[in-house]
């Protein structure tokens, strides 16, 4: 259930033992590939999308998609919840119709995700804001901190997400438009909960557990999804 995150003083961008994944001046972009191994419009995305999650200043996620399943091929990492997050998105813009591949830049720019050139300009440009918030992780065995601050208040609030993904998968596609083909995913999204809300008045600190060696991207965004605030990973 998600609940209102308690205020916390001091000085915790100290503290002692921890390795830290920061986000502030230099915070990672996150770029959401809306997927689907049954779509055969989608490998050239998808080999994008490896590219990206190879660079520092990105977080890459891979979220698939379920609703081609139909057309011969059940996506072996698809789950309804990033088709009803996709929708949220297209609802929040005014769109009619969601698509794949589809990209989401920052929470806010949406584009056919097979236009690389058009991407990194996306990218370089939310890279270049100025940081509202202050995202900081430690990981101490299987529990993550998270810890930040605003620059002011959050007029429209925010939600902190946490999220979980493989780093890669091989998949053979046996039936459907991709039969017969094998293709290597990368960043693939495998639980993406909603862990509080935050208005930023006050400093956010919460511990997570976050077992397992799977990465934990922590992500703070506007209500809708509306534009996404912060990001910070721990890899």
């Amino acid at each position: 259930m998600r609940r209102m995150i308690s205020a916390a003083l001091g000085l915790w961008f100290s503290l002692a033992g921890i390795g830290f994944a920061q986000s502030g001046a230099g915070n990672p972009v996150v770029v959401e590939l809306y997927t689907s191994q049954g779509c055969s419009s989608c490998p050239p995305a998808d080999r994008i999308l490896s590219g990206l999650a190879q660079r520092d200043d990105v977080i890459a996620l891979s979220l698939h998609v379920d609703y081609w399943d139909y057309i011969g091929w059940k996506d072996s990492f698809a789950d309804p919840k990033y088709t009803k997050r996709q929708r949220a998105y297209a609802r929040y813009a005014g769109a009619r119709t969601i698509y794949t591949p589809q990209m989401i830049v920052g929470g806010m720019d949406h584009l056919v995700g097979v236009r690389p050139a058009e991407v990194d300009a996306m990218i370089r440009r939310f890279a270049a804001k100025p940081a509202k918030v202050m995202l900081t992780l430690g990981r101490t065995g299987g529990t993550v901190r998270v810890r930040a601050r605003a620059g002011a208040p959050l007029p429209r609030g925010s939600v902190v997400q946490v999220v979980r993904y493989k780093p890669l998968e091989t998949v053979a596609i046996r039936r459907g438009e991709n039969a017969g083909k094998t293709f290597d995913y990368a960043n693939i999204v495998t639980d993406w909960r909603q862990v509080g809300d935050w208005d930023g008045t006050a400093d956010l600190s919460l511990d997570l557990d976050a077992p397992g060696g799977d990465p934990v991207v922590v992500i703070v965004q506007e209500p809708g999804p509306g534009p996404i605030l912060a990001a910070a990973a721990l890899r």
